[in-house]
Order: structure tokens, then sequence, then C-alpha cells
């Protein structure tokens, strides 16, 4: 059974989707761009919005019952792959902080464009164990 997944600790989706679903053995997230869901700001530097992008993700994750540790799978969606060093240092760090025996599997693609004119976008899988 799907369970459509919603919290308030995550931005509300701004079109016609869910923050993600949890279909039991599998949490799929929709992508998350960075913005912030207490204020509805965007960070102005892609350190920060990749951060963002990251909470955000962890915030539906974790609505689901499961935890960063759970993730098995990203995807990352750059408007300019030169930010590829920024946002490798800041996704280590944020996977570091939460004692993940490993890091998931992960694509990184540029694109042209995304939602809101950000700089990134993110998608993750967990599983249930």
């Amino acid at each position: 059974m799907t369970k459509v997944l919603h919290t308030e600790s995550a931005p509300a989706a701004i079109g016609p989707y869910v923050q993600g679903v949890d279909l039991g053995s599998m949490v799929m997230t929709s992508g998350q761009i960075p913005i912030n869901p207490a204020t509805g700001e965007i960070p102005s530097d892609i350190a920060s919005q990749a951060r963002q992008s990251l909470e955000n993700i962890k915030a539906i994750v974790e609505s689901s019952g499961l935890t960063v540790s759970d993730i098995v799978k990203m995807t990352v969606f750059v408007k300019d792959l030169n930010d590829f060093g920024t946002v490798n240092e800041v996704y280590g760090k944020f996977f570091d902080e939460h004692n993940v025996e490993h890091y998931p599997a992960r694509s990184c693609v540029e694109i042209a464009r995304l939602p809101k004119d950000v700089g990134i976008e993110i998608e993750a899988i967990a599983v249930r164990k």
C-alpha cells in the first residue's frame, strides 16, 4: 500500500506532486529545492542551497520513520557543474554528521534550469530494512 508523505518540516510541493511516497519497503522523495520551509527563503550561495536541499530530504525521509542512514540512492541536479566540488563537500559533511555506515549511491548531472532558478535539486530513495 502506498502512503503519501507530507511534513511541515519540508517545503510544500509547488506543483501537482507530493513530497514523497512510502511504498512499505522503500521511500522515494520528490526532488527538493533549497526552500527553507519555515521562512520560504532560498539561500543565495550553492553551499547553503545544497545543505537546505539535504535538510528537506532528511525531513521527508524521517516523516516515514526512516533515517538518513536508510538512504541508498540520491540524484543531484545542479545548474552549474563547476559547483560540483562545493556540493561534494557539503554532501559529505551532511552524511558524516549522521554517522552513516556508507554513502548512498549517487548521480550528479548538470541541467539547464531548475524551479525558482535555484542552483540545485536533490531527490532520494531510502529502504526500510
